[in-house]
């Protein structure tokens, strides 16, 4: 089951949690109660699911069932009430060998709300979202397209307006080093990304790039950018993971509900010792309960490249 139960438990011991919010907790109840969970802690709408934990902690199809099971419990009470879903990691070699057709929690939402689900990251002052998620890097140039680009770019912008800020100053993210070097080192910063970002500052938009990926960094992080849309997963995260001064909450924007979760994985080589950190699991919880959903409009169709 990896470190979800135990950095629930730990969250919700937390006092500031307590404070702020009822929780109801979905999850396997042994696994729970082996991390120390209690009734007081919170409800508990019990996911039991015939089979049992591994001896070791370790990837398997019944955590694949178990964790798909409470997800998609969460989701429907969610999309019924609009709480807040607050989700622990999943493990994605789990779901693939239960036989989950989803590759995360982004792509589930998406196949059950019907929303598009912009996958950004907020850590303060630190703010980034995603154009591609999990693909591998070397399907990176096919997936990018002029269109992709602007739409996640304007869901990003109206995300960031959704957080409090008037007009956002987003940087566009380079996807090859040097921006590619006037197509020297890749031809997506000429073909896909300049005219993208050309496109959104004629709309108006206060959007930079494409911008070597390091210097964007340093940029944002000295105010110059509010957020950065970032091309692909590692882009974004080793940079934010690095720059954080507070811990990192990953939100999916765009839902009927609001949907927050830690940005960590499963972390089975520490699972059942109690040494994981729950901060993350404990700021999900505390954005979830201290923000509204964060809402994207529809956006009239945009071409794509040829």
């Amino acid at each position: 089951m990896g470190i979800g139960p135990e950095i629930t438990v730990k969250a919700l011991r937390d006092k500031r949690v307590q404070r702020a919010c009822t929780p109801i907790v979905i999850g396997e109840p042994y696994s729970l109660e082996k991390a120390g969970f209690t009734d007081d802690l919170a409800a508990l709408i019990p996911i039991d699911m015939p089979g049992k934990l591994a001896g070791k902690p370790r990837p398997t199809a019944w955590g694949g069932r178990v964790s798909f099971q409470a997800v998609e419990t969460g989701l429907k009470l969610a999309l019924k009430t609009g709480c807040p879903l607050v989700t622990a990691p999943i493990n994605k070699q789990s779901w693939h060998l239960a036989g989950i057709p989803f590759t995360g929690h982004t792509e589930l939402l998406r196949a059950r709300t019907g929303a598009e689900g912009l996958m950004m990251f907020v850590a303060g002052q630190v703010r980034c979202a995603l154009v591609t998620e999990h693909f591998a890097v070397a399907d990176l140039p096919r997936l990018l397209a002029k269109a992709r680009v602007q739409k996640s770019a304007l869901h990003f912008i109206a995300a960031l307006q959704n957080l409090g800020i008037k007009n956002p100053r987003v940087g566009v993210c380079a996807l090859n080093p040097h921006a590619g070097d006037n197509g020297q080192f890749g031809k997506e910063e000429n073909k896909v990304l300049a005219p993208a970002v050309r496109a959104l500052q004629k709309q108006g938009f206060q959007v930079d790039g494409p911008v070597p990926t390091d210097a964007a960094w340093l940029m944002h992080i000295r105010g110059q950018y509010d957020g950065l849309l970032c091309m692909y997963h590692d882009q974004a995260l080793l940079g934010l993971k690095l720059a954080a001064k507070e811990p990192a909450v990953h939100i999916t924007a765009g839902l009927p509900f609001l949907r927050v979760s830690p940005t960590h994985g499963t972390a089975f080589d520490i699972a059942s010792k109690n040494k994981a950190d729950a901060s993350s699991m404990a700021a999900a919880v505390m954005f979830a309960t201290s923000n509204k959903p964060i809402s994207i409009p529809p956006l009239a169709p945009l071409h794509p490249n040829p």
